[in-house]
């Protein structure tokens, strides 16, 4: 019994700053851990959620004014005409899919935002016709690309916007919607309000594949960062252990050496 009280007081009882310190980093290290295996969770979960809805029968934004609840992660098509001196290119935005595969370097560049009048409708649809690279010498110049003329069908997926990025300030509220311009977000409510035109409550990100028209539309898998997500998990918990065992060893050893000086 003394050399379990002894046992006791050699690893807590006379290292409190030490187990004091010691829970602390397993308690944030633990807690971090489970944080981030909740998040992979979520994104698989999120994944599964919107597989499921792309499964389902696709919308015709010609035929129905859908709203964003109805709408929202499931395939669209629709028939009309590009309005590209209207265009919005979104400034700092990484290259989906890095051309060097999984861990290359993003390049940075534009989502080309460019309205869509839908043909019997008086109604305009925003589509995100895909990623193109900034000019790294100068960021004014606008990459060059290639917009179909005349009646064209389209079709891709349905989003409440096209990703939002950090911005210091707001927009400019002098821009001039007759031309192309560059921006920082997309917001959907202030485009209609400045065009003064009808528009669907949200945008469709494209899915077409092998057209030569300057715009990559390779997008990110719907489960990317989840592996990531499971790293930090387990350098978290590693943490956590190796927090546990450090307190360990140093009580136990003076415990062994209190014990040696005792001639126990």
């Amino acid at each position: 019994m003394n050399r379990k009280n002894s046992l006791f007081d050699a690893l807590v009882v006379k290292r409190v700053v030490a187990t004091v310190s010691a829970l602390l980093v397993i308690a944030i290290a633990s807690g971090a851990g489970v944080w981030q295996v909740s998040r992979a969770h979520s994104k698989i979960a999120l994944a599964a959620n919107l597989l499921a809805r792309q499964q389902m029968p696709i919308l015709n934004a010609n035929t129905n004014s859908w709203t964003i609840e109805e709408a929202s992660e499931r395939r669209m098509i629709a028939r009309g005409s590009y309005i590209p001196e209207a265009a919005i290119w979104l400034d700092n935005r990484p290259q989906p899919v890095p051309s060097g595969g999984a861990g290359a370097a993003a390049k940075a560049g534009f989502y080309l935002m460019m309205p869509f009048r839908l043909e019997g409708r008086n109604e305009v649809l925003w589509v995100n016709r895909g990623w193109a690279p900034r000019n790294r010498e100068n960021r004014e110049i606008l990459p060059s690309t290639d917009t179909p003329t005349g009646i064209v069908n389209i079709e891709g997926i349905v989003f409440a916007h096209p990703g939002k990025v950090y911005a210091l300030g707001s927009e400019d509220s002098n821009v001039d919607i007759h031309k192309p311009r560059i921006a920082q977000n997309f917001d959907l409510e202030r485009e209609g309000q400045l065009h003064g035109w009808s528009q669907a409550p949200f945008i469709l990100r494209l899915e077409e594949t092998g057209v030569a028209d300057g715009l990559v539309r390779e997008w990110a898998p719907l489960t990317t960062g989840v592996d990531r997500h499971y790293a930090y998990a387990f350098q978290w918990f590693a943490l956590a252990f190796a927090g546990f065992v450090f307190w360990l060893i140093g009580g136990l050893r003076q415990y062994w050496r209190k014990s040696v000086a005792n001639g126990d």
